[in-house]
């Protein structure tokens, strides 16, 4: 009887000219390019199927003996899965699917690993800044901007992957964050908690757009952020501003008396008129009304937003007297740009150069030794000494029927202040103006 499998030979295979049957559904398919194995076979759905099972090398006897038995295990594998009801090509199908499939998980994933590792938070920062800081700000802001930020985030969160860091991370960074060296240097190390927030401010839109392009999945840095920060933070001191005891006082208007300068005037005639820094650095000679004795401040410059008028005493006139000729327009003109007034910094550096600096701030020394004094002493009624200070009034009901100036109280008490601060002896020896 006729072999119906195994029927070719290794010589046969080498010297075959056309395709050839081994049986069992085996072939050798031969062409010009070359030969290949393929298996027909009857899958478990009634469908006829053929199955490639490789390339046949036949260079040599030997090399397609070996191919020869190699295609037939395969074929002896193939009809085994038969038996259980597999499908041996879809199961390769499948097999090569899932491979692919796979291969491209594990690329994603590469990239994905990738794209995590680039996006850090810096870079995250800067690619905002460059687009949403840089054309809409001002050079100095933009600068600002992101220089808060690589300033107070520590190294390690600065370079690590936005989308790993975590709230607890942000709320730890912004507690540790101290005064950057310029801020001691210029006195505003007591300013960090308005620093902190200005940075998670910053860090939550960072984040927001992060989100926006597929680079993180939350932001850490926003209102739960904000309300820890508040929770563990240090409370400021209500009215915060290192201030000068009243009894100290006079000993440091005599020492400002004797300074010289726009600016010493500047800070003498907001002491004097108990006045916020920026209403005084804004003075305009057109608001003094010397026959009156009166300074009126126009709304647009008063923090409640309301037009405040505010007593001359002799030791305020006094003042503008010294002052009067530096400019025709402002009161306290910089001396280093024509037609502006001074910088915020000015009056600080006056303190600085009679060595308080360590001790209290313009506000402080204007406003809060004022409030001391007038409060602890009974100089006036506390009505009086709030619309002296142009305090807004708290009460809503009270603000509304309540339109009293005190106008008279108000001016004797302001050069009661006058007079306490410049015809009383010294009380300590203050440290002597820096050369």
């Amino acid at each position: 009887m006729a072999t119906t499998i195994h029927r070719l030979t290794a010589l046969q295979v080498m010297q075959a000219k056309a395709d050839c049957d081994d049986g069992g559904g085996l072939l050798l398919r031969v062409k010009p390019s070359g030969a290949a194995w393929a298996w027909r076979f009857t899958a478990p759905d009634g469908r006829r199927r053929e199955m490639g099972l490789g390339t046949c090398p036949r260079k040599s006897q030997r090399a397609a003996g070996e191919s020869l038995e190699r295609t037939r295990a395969l074929v002896i594998e193939a009809r085994g899965k038969l038996a259980r009801g597999v499908d041996p090509l879809a199961e390769r199908q499948q097999v090569r699917a899932d491979a692919r499939a796979e291969l491209a998980r594990l690329e994603d994933e590469a990239k994905t690993t990738r794209d995590v590792e680039h996006w850090t938070l810096a870079r995250c920062a800067r690619d905002y800044h460059a687009r949403a800081i840089e054309p809409k700000k001002s050079p100095k802001h933009a600068a600002q901007w992101i220089a808060s930020l690589e300033n107070h985030i520590p190294a390690a969160l600065w370079g690590a992957p936005i989308v790993a860091i975590t709230a607890p991370q942000v709320v730890a960074a912004l507690l540790a964050m101290k005064p950057h060296p310029r801020a001691r240097q210029f006195g505003k190390a007591d300013r960090l908690g308005e620093t902190r927030g200005r940075v998670l401010q910053r860090l939550a839109a960072v984040w927001d757009d992060a989100i926006f392009h597929d680079r993180a999945a939350s932001n850490p840095a926003g209102a739960g952020t904000r309300r820890k920060i508040a929770e563990a933070a240090p409370k400021r001191r209500r009215g915060g501003h290192r201030a000068l005891a009243y009894a100290d006082a006079p000993a440091a208007l005599r020492l400002l008396s004797d300074a010289e300068g726009s600016a010493a005037l500047a800070l003498m005639f907001a002491v004097l008129t108990a006045s916020r820094t920026g209403e005084v650095l804004g003075a305009r000679w057109c608001e003094i009304d010397l026959a009156a004795k009166v300074w009126h401040i126009p709304a647009e410059r008063m923090k409640a937003r309301r037009p405040h008028d505010v007593p001359l005493t002799s030791q305020a006139l006094a003042v503008l007297a010294r002052a009067r000729g530096l400019a025709d327009d402002l009161v306290f003109p910089s001396p280093a740009a024509d037609g502006k007034p001074l910088s915020n910094m000015a009056m600080l550096t006056a303190l600085s150069r009679l060595g308080l600096r360590s001790r209290t701030t313009v506000h402080g020394l204007a406003r809060a030794t004022f409030s001391t004094w007038a409060n602890e002493l009974g100089i006036a009624r506390p009505d009086v000494i709030e619309a002296a200070l142009a305090h807004a009034e708290k009460d809503k009901t009270r603000a509304a029927y309540c339109r009293a100036s005190f106008d008279d109280e108000r001016r004797a008490l302001l050069q009661a202040w006058g007079d306490f601060l410049l015809n009383e002896a010294k009380v300590i020896q203050l440290p002597a103006r820096a050369a």
